[in-house]
């Protein structure tokens, strides 16, 4: 299930002092994967994540990924960043500069499809990872 995503470039992030180092020194865009062993995240969020950034010419400068119930102080220390929003799993969240600037819950996952979470992405990518955005 981690390698769903770290065999496509992401990060895995297993401490808290690699997500305050991924965050803290921070250039550019970044997607984190809150990555969870649900169905959700096995049906809909990671091939989606997948599909997005295959198809999207726009994408994230950094990808990264915390594995929820497995890399219980990464995710806590991830989920600090991710604040207001409450704990996830799975989730998705894009960073600018080490600012969080889109979220994507749960319940924005539970029940769409692949195509749908990636189709939604792209279209994230395309507002906030855009030279101009």
């Amino acid at each position: 299930m981690k390698a769903e995503l770290t065999n496509v470039g992401f990060q895995d992030l297993t401490s808290a002092q690699e997500v305050d180092n991924f965050i803290q020194n921070m250039k550019g865009t970044a997607l984190v994967v809150i990555n969870s062993v649900c169905g959700c995240a096995a049906g809909a969020a990671r091939p989606g994540v997948r599909a997005s950034l295959e198809r999207s010419e726009v994408k994230p400068d950094q990808l990264a990924t915390v594995f929820a119930g497995f890399d219980l102080e990464a995710v806590a220390k991830m989920r600090e960043y991710t604040l207001p929003y409450p704990p996830s799993s799975p989730a998705v969240a894009l960073f600018k500069d080490g600012e969080l600037i889109h979220f994507v819950e749960r319940h924005h996952i539970e029940g769409r499809s692949a195509e749908m979470i990636a189709q939604h992405l792209q279209m994230a990518f395309e507002e906030f990872c855009a030279e101009e955005a």
